[in-house]
């Protein structure tokens, strides 16, 4: 019999050194040799990049993303805490409006945690981490320009490093470059039938500046506070005040169509005093603003769904933006990217990666926290007037009356608001919200009053003074 031991280690080529294509590469090295393409220079340290141009705004990791950021790299969130990023807890060490403009108790009883910093510590971080592995190499500076093989088998891609072209042959290529993903193209290009997508567009802008955190509020102990938008009165405002490393506060500020925050500074704070709620406004009075406000408009939610395509190449996997992305607001495309990894790495466990059929089982597998994570984006969004060429469907109609009401509920009751957040946090399914833990207290309670303003104490308020 032939020495199963000589034989050579499958290979796989990850596209995008994201934080989706990390995820993705060490997922795949106890399986594979991993090559890992980036069209740009990777910074050394806590850098921003050009490819990651949404990386200036508010960026958080929900406690389902920190168990599986973890579970795929052992210590490395103790490690961005180490660096400077914070625990927080949700609701204690927030003051938090939701959409329908209730405010939350800081309750203290639930472990749900989330992961906050800067989008460029956390990058580095991963980097730093996953690139640490003998099993995974990179070429930067290397631009994909194709996928080989035919309708039947992806053989490998095509690429560009300078004026040099070659083809990288791999047993599994995976597509992590994010939203400008080119592979809907490429499957056509290989005979293959063209995904169903669709679109859920809010006509959100951003507006982010970055401050110096005012007071004594840089000791990293200031909750963050969040102010959301209500689908219900359009145009939509909210923002977003988050306390990062280094003593700084980054502010996000959003507005849909006909409600856009702009680029101009001086038009900041005053939109922040106009939201729903003027105490991020209030909060910004004292803090020194860091170079100038950055926008984006590029908030669409939009999905492929690639694991209802009836044939499915061998050799090819789609994670991450690539797959769909969500409206950042609710802060899911970074849990959802290390959740779809975790998926890959155990189903790979159980299924050899050369196998015909695995890249189709990876990729309905890998959609199941995209689907739950999409449900909750476009529950809100789609209330938003021009969000949709079709209008929300009656089962999200239901969904989002039922969310509201239970979020009604965890705002003032600590059994339901752990149900809540298990779902928001995308630890349990859906179908969590429908447990005796939120029915019981939404039909029986008892329940506290509802918070007529924002809970943020008197110390913290002073705190925020010069």
């Amino acid at each position: 019999m032939p020495d199963r031991a000589l034989d050579p280690r499958p290979t796989a080529v990850v596209i995008g050194a994201s934080a989706a294509g990390l995820f993705a590469a060490t997922a795949l090295t106890a399986v594979a040799d991993v090559t890992v393409v980036e069209r740009d220079t990777l910074p050394d340290g806590p850098e921003p990049r050009r490819g990651v141009p949404q990386a200036r705004h508010a960026h958080l990791v929900w406690s389902g993303g920190v168990k599986a950021f973890d579970e795929l790299l052992p210590g490395v969130v103790d490690e961005v805490v180490a660096e400077g990023g914070r625990l927080v807890h949700i609701m204690g060490d927030m003051v938090s409006r939701a959409p329908n403009e209730i405010w939350f108790r800081r309750f203290l009883a639930t472990h749900h945690r989330n992961l906050v910093c800067s989008r460029e510590l956390l990058d580095h971080v991963l980097r730093r981490r996953a690139l640490a592995d003998a099993r995974i190499t990179v070429r930067q500076n290397t631009a994909a320009l194709a996928l080989q093989g035919d309708a039947g088998r992806v053989t490998g891609v095509r690429v560009r490093t300078g004026d040099e072209e070659a083809t990288l042959r791999a047993d599994l290529v995976v597509d992590a470059s994010g939203r400008g993903s080119r592979t809907p193209r490429w499957l056509a290009d290989l005979g293959l039938p063209e995904v169903a997508e669709r679109e859920v567009d809010a006509g959100v802008t951003y507006a982010t500046r970055l401050h110096r955190a005012p007071g004594t509020t840089g000791d990293g102990s200031f909750p963050l506070v969040n102010v959301q938008a209500n689908p219900a009165k359009a145009p939509g405002r909210g923002g977003i005040l988050l306390p990062v490393e280094g003593g700084r506060w980054i502010v996000t500020l959003a507005g849909t169509r006909g409600g856009e925050p702009t680029a101009d500074p001086d038009a900041f704070v005053d939109f922040a005093l106009g939201l729903g709620d003027p105490v991020i406004g209030e909060l910004l009075k004292d803090a020194t603003p860091l170079g100038d406000v950055a926008t984006t408009h590029a908030t669409a939610n939009r999905r492929r769904y690639y694991e209802k395509i009836r044939q499915w190449p061998d050799g090819l996997l789609v994670l991450g933006d690539a797959v769909a992305g969500y409206n950042p607001v609710y802060g899911h495309g970074l849990t959802v990217a290390a959740q779809s990894a975790v998926i890959v790495r155990d189903a790979l466990r159980r299924t050899d990666l050369t196998a015909p059929g695995t890249a189709r089982r990876l990729q309905r597998a890998a959609s199941r926290p995209v689907a739950a994570a999409w449900d909750l984006a476009v529950g809100q969004d789609a209330f938003y007037p021009g969000a949709s060429a079709t209008p929300p469907t009656a089962a999200e109609r239901f969904l989002a009356r039922f969310v509201d009401r239970a979020v009604a509920t965890g705002a003032r009751s600590p059994r339901a608001l752990g149900a809540l957040l298990d779902v928001m946090s995308l630890e349990k399914p859906p179908t969590r919200l429908f447990s005796p833990d939120m029915l019981v207290p939404m039909l029986f309670g008892p329940k506290k009053p509802h918070l007529d303003g924002p809970p943020l104490t008197e110390a913290e308020r002073k705190s925020a003074m010069r």
